[in-house]
């Protein structure tokens, strides 16, 4: 046998690491989310009194109290508050971790990772044709975090935008060429200061889409084409993801610029409008990617199939 020094003394003093059950993590994050013993009961079907227990053997075994009782209500303490999101992260990181084995083991089950604008606009309203055409193929679709760097292994496949060489030691197919223009409400195309021309916009509000890890703006690319560089708007609307962006002009807030992949279903469908016949080509676009081990996977295969042809079909049209 061998001798660890550091080892025998601690179990020789009958230490013990103090780690949580599992069952008593997600009882205190539901509790903390509904602020609600009777609503945390519900959502992980347990009686009240077994989230009640639950919860007080974690507090017993962190030495502090998490939740002040005021009344009928209940409220994080400050030991709670601290304690919540190291909580939702352990949670997680296992959900994730368990996911990723099971993935391993079910070779007809596909992860398919995906911007969530790109996932609600483009890729969820044509993967029935995929469904129809693989039923032998269960899908799985994660949602990629904007800035956020995915783990290879936590996909199968993913649809990520950017230049055709961002990806080095991935496999990557361009499914969508890409033009800038702007798009609005037929509210504000007909409305007090209709939009005729680019110069019009100095009525009304534009909506940028930018945060501090964004540094790519294409408003003052698209006034130079227009011949409007030196134009001021009303205002501006400023949004850190594409989503709420088009949903502000959707909602007649203000002019944003569209992504003629993401926004063709939308004007189709006449949630938006487009007041100009001034497109931006850009360089940028939507790739289906991989780790290049994942290409001999024969549910690969087919998604990439799928994606390079009628998917990308769809996006030109």
């Amino acid at each position: 046998m061998t001798y660890c020094p550091l080892v025998e003394p601690a179990l020789a003093s009958g230490m013990q690491s103090k780690l949580p059950s599992m069952a008593g993590l997600r009882a205190f994050e539901a509790t903390a989310r509904h602020l609600s013993f009777t609503r945390a009961s519900i959502e992980l079907n347990l009686t009240q009194s077994a989230i009640s227990h639950q919860i007080r053997n974690l507090e017993e075994l962190l030495g502090a109290s998490l939740f002040d009782r005021v009344g009928n209500d209940i409220r994080l303490t400050d030991a709670g508050i601290e304690y919540l999101g190291p909580a939702r992260s352990a949670i997680t990181e296992l959900q994730v971790a368990a996911d990723r084995a099971i993935g391993r083991r079910q070779r007809d089950v596909l992860t398919i990772a995906c911007l969530g604008t790109f996932a609600i606009k483009c890729l969820l309203p044509a993967m029935g044709g995929f469904m129809k055409a693989h039923p032998e193929i269960r899908l799985r679709v994660r949602t990629l975090t904007p800035f956020a760097q995915a783990r290879p292994d936590d996909y199968d496949v993913s649809i990520q935008y950017g230049l055709d060489a961002d990806w080095p030691g991935f496999s990557a197919h361009r499914i969508s060429t890409e033009e800038i223009f702007p798009v609005c409400s037929p509210i504000l195309l007909h409305g007090q200061h209709p939009l005729r021309e680019p110069a019009d916009l100095r009525h009304h509000f534009i909506v940028r889409t930018t945060s501090p890890l964004v540094l790519r703006d294409d408003w003052p690319l698209w006034q130079r084409k227009a011949g409007i560089d030196d134009l001021g708007f009303a205002g501006e609307i400023v949004c850190d993801l594409l989503y709420p962006t088009y949903q502000t002009a959707i909602e007649g807030l203000g002019v944003a610029l569209g992504r003629s992949a993401v926004v063709r279903t939308d004007i189709a469908n006449g949630r938006l409008v487009e007041p100009f016949s001034i497109r931006m080509p850009s360089p940028l676009g939507y790739h289906v990617v991989y780790p290049q081990q994942h290409a001999n996977l024969t549910k690969v295969q087919r998604f990439v199939e799928w994606a390079c042809g009628s998917l990308a079909s769809d996006l030109r049209s």
